[in-house]
């Protein structure tokens, strides 16, 4: 049965590399843009973002494949976190029609992953921030990259918490964060092509934010049109 949910992930996560190209493309190519600044060579950053990537997919697989038993617990809790989720979409839905309009990031956004210059040192980004670069910045950035109120990834976790075993839910994700990689790399790659051009990077940010908007709003709404729906049903 562990081998069908994996080959079952591992399809999900091929048909699911569009959306985490339209989705997290631009929040990755940021990621490995500036995790590559200083004359590095980029595919080390890259490389240590993905490995990371399936490193942190895969312990959240053996995680809920291990604990789908206190699915009942976290149902009867379902009330208390629901203002919680219902203010995070809201917040998501702000922040993505705050990029479809201005297409740039705000400027909290702008410094995640900078330091504060030395004194001593010249500034390398304004405001005296500094970017922290390297392969062991994109691998924190890539093990984090779990924690995104992405629905492709929460059906894939729903897959791996079928498995028998950890292990089997260990390898579900691992196999959907290998497959899916396809897609967060497709975005680095073409804005690499269009050589970092300011227009070009305000678009996908513009994109980003739209499908950012797009998705939160369905969230926000979906429970209001079942309701609508089942009342003008009677």
């Amino acid at each position: 049965m562990d081998f069908a949910l994996v080959l079952s992930a591992l399809m999900l996560g091929v048909a699911g590399a569009p959306h985490c190209a339209a989705m997290c493309g631009a929040s990755c190519a940021a990621v490995l843009s500036g995790c590559s600044r200083g004359g590095s060579d980029p595919k080390v950053p890259a490389l240590a973002f993905h490995a990371a990537r399936v490193a942190g997919y895969a312990v959240v697989g053996a995680l809920a494949a291990a604990g789908v038993g206190v699915l009942s617990v976290a149902g009867q809790a379902a009330p208390l976190v629901r203002p919680v989720w219902t203010l995070l979409h809201v917040a998501a839905l702000a922040l993505g029609l705050w990029m479809l309009w201005s297409g740039r990031q705000p400027a909290f956004m702008s410094r995640v992953g900078r330091n504060r210059a030395p004194a001593s040192a010249p500034a390398l980004a304004a405001g005296g921030w500094q970017v922290m670069s390297g392969p062991l910045t994109a691998a924190s950035a890539g093990a984090a990259w779990v924690a995104w109120p992405c629905g492709l990834l929460q059906s894939a976790l729903v897959v791996a918490a079928l498995a028998n075993t950890p292990q089997g839910g260990a390898a579900a994700m691992a196999a959907f964060a290998l497959a899916s990689a396809a897609g967060l790399q497709l975005a680095p790659w073409v804005l690499a092509r269009l050589g970092g051009q300011g227009a070009a990077v305000g678009w996908a940010i513009r994109i980003g934010g739209l499908a950012l908007a797009l998705g939160s709003g369905w969230a926000l709404g979906h429970d209001l049109w079942v309701k609508v729906a089942a009342y003008c049903a009677t």
